[in-house]
């Protein structure tokens, strides 16, 4: 887990930086896939989620979170890894009724937690090993349940994404300061809907979303696809996971 390690490092940097410079994103009227106003399907790419019990995957300064739980009253359990972006989000939400924040492994968490109604991902599936979250997500969503992330497909130097399972170094961009490094799977949509199908869920949409502006090479795909069920083989999987934590235990 050296790249995630990496990566929980590079995000709590990004974190502390944030805090020092006092930004926080406002609530948005729509979620945003991209890193740009108006590009891509907004909240509708989540589909029918009043009501329904999500988990946020890296949910940095939760304002995505906010804007689900007070527009659908959804229940939003938003987590995320960073000390830093969890200390954002708390610090100006958690008052906010329907989300909870939580600190903490996305993967560990879903095998822990009464199975959800549906997930997103904003930009975060990507720093997390596929062979460890889509497993993890495969066991902590109910069947018939949503999975709808967006991740890198081409970055901003034009280098398109990887046919193989192999993570990169991509850099985190801010403003007056140096690019802070992460690793990343940037994954061909093809590659993508491999490994979700070999995980149990099935790919409905992948839409790519471009910026308007011109001469800008970086281009996202929104990826959405569906839990499909497979009880015999979820029920193994927890179990598994519940005997191996008592042993280690013992």
């Amino acid at each position: 887990m050296t790249a995630e390690t990496d990566n929980a490092q590079s995000w709590n940097r990004y974190g502390q930086r944030q805090l020092e410079r006092g930004y926080m994103p406002s609530i948005p009227q729509q979620v945003r896939w991209g890193p740009w106003d108006g590009v891509g399907p907004g909240d509708a790419a989540l589909g029918d989620i009043a009501g329904r019990r999500l988990l946020d995957i890296g949910s940095g300064p939760g304002h995505q979170a906010v804007h689900l739980a007070q527009q659908y009253g959804a229940q939003i359990d938003a987590i995320e890894l960073s000390p830093t972006q969890h200390e954002r989000a708390v610090t100006h939400h958690s008052h906010v009724h329907g989300v909870t924040f939580l600190r903490g492994d996305a993967a560990e968490h879903l095998y822990k937690a009464q199975p959800y109604d549906g997930a997103y991902a904003i930009g975060t599936l990507p720093y997390i090993d596929p062979s460890r979250i889509l497993p993890a997500l495969r066991d902590g969503l109910l069947p018939g349940a949503p999975l709808v992330f967006s991740a890198l497909h081409t970055n901003l130097h034009g280098a398109p994404p990887t046919t193989s399972l192999t993570p990169r170094q991509e850099m985190i961009l801010l403003r007056d300061t140096e690019p802070i490094p992460v690793t990343m799977w940037v994954l061909t949509g093809q590659l993508w809907e491999d490994l979700l199908n070999h995980h149990d869920f099935t790919v409905e949409a992948i839409e790519l979303l471009t910026t308007p502006a011109p001469d800008n090479p970086v281009v996202h795909q929104l990826i959405s696809a569906r839990r499909q069920p497979s009880p015999v083989r979820r029920i193994a999987s927890r179990r598994e996971t519940l005997t191996a934590d008592t042993e280690a235990s013992a």
